[in-house]
C-alpha cells in the first residue's frame, strides 16, 4: 500500500507526496517530517514543488505555544478593514494560517539553511517542557516560514494537507510537526496534476499518498 510505504519514507526522513482530493484543493504537497529537515530538503521543495513552504503543527502543540489562527487574531484586532479577513476558502475550509516566523539565529530567514533551521527548531520545541517560553524566546515574527495549525481531531475534522500531514507524522510515531509545500506546474501555471506527480514520484523514489486512502485508513467517512 502506498500509505505504508509513505509512513516508512517519513520515518527515514524522506519525502512523501500527499494528494488531498479532486473535490477539494486538488493539489499535491511535498511533505517531510520537520524533525528530519535539512537545507537539502528545503532546496528540493523550492526547486521541485515551488509552492509556499509551511510548518504544520498539531493542534494541542499550537495551543501550548499560545498560537491562534490568523483570521481570529485579525478579527479581534483594531483593524478597520475587517472585510479583508478570509472566511471560507473556495474549497470550503477556513485557512489554517497562524504567524509566520524566523528562528532568531537566522539572518534574512529565507535561505535554504535559514528555513531549515526555523523548521527544525520548531519541531525541537515539541520535546521541551516549557514550550511557550522556548517558543517566544527563540522565534521572531513576521518571518519567512508560515505556521499552520491543524484542526482538533485532525482528519476527522478537516481533510487538508495540514491535517493529513500531521496525521501521517503521528501515525509514523514521529513529532507531529511537518514541512509541506504545494507542487506547482511551470508549464500550465497551475497546480501539478496527479499524473505528473505520480511520474515525478516514480522517477525520484517518492511515494504518493492519496487522501482517499488515508481517510479510509483513519476510518473517516
Amino acid at each position: 500500500m502506498s500509505l505504508e510505504t509513505g509512513l516508512e519514507s517519513l520515518k527515514r526522513g524522506e519525502f512523501v507526496l500527499l494528494f488531498d482530493s479532486a473535490g477539494r484543493e486538488n493539489e499535491i504537497d511535498m511533505v517531510v517530517a520537520a524533525e528530519f529537515i535539512t537545507p537539502e530538503h528545503v532546496a528540493r521543495m523550492r526547486q521541485n514543488a515551488g509552492g509556499l513552504l509551511c510548518i504544520a503543527l498539531e493542534n494541542n502543540f499550537a495551543k501550548s505555544l499560545e498560537l491562534q489562527y490568523m483570521h481570529d487574531t485579525l478579527a479581534s484586532s483594531s483593524m478597520s478593514n475587517k472585510e479583508m479577513i478570509m472566511g471560507l476558502a473556495p474549497y470550503g475550509d477556513y485557512p489554517t494560517f497562524s504567524l509566520s516566523v524566523n528562528h532568531y539565529q537566522t539572518y534574512t530567514g529565507i535561505t535554504d539553511k535559514d528555513r531549515a533551521l526555523t523548521i527544525l527548531e520548531m519541531a525541537n520545541i515539541y520535546k521541551v517542557e516549557n514550550k511557550q517560553k522556548k517558543f517566544s524566546s527563540s522565534f521572531k515574527t513576521p518571518g519567512h516560514v508560515p505556521l499552520l495549525i491543524a484542526s482538533e481531531g485532525l482528519v476527522a475534522s478537516r481533510q487538508g494537507h495540514t491535517e493529513m500531514s500531521v496525521y501521517l507524522a503521528k501515525t509514523a510515531g514521529l513529532t507531529p510537526v511537518t514541512a509541506i509545500c504545494e507542487m506547482m506546474d511551470a508549464e500550465t501555471y497551475t497546480a501539478l496534476s496527479v499524473d505528473k506527480a505520480e511520474k515525478f514520484g516514480k522517477q525520484n523514489g517518492i511515494p504518493l499518498i492519496d487522501g482517499k486512502e488515508l481517510l479510509e485508513y483513519a476510518k473517516v467517512n
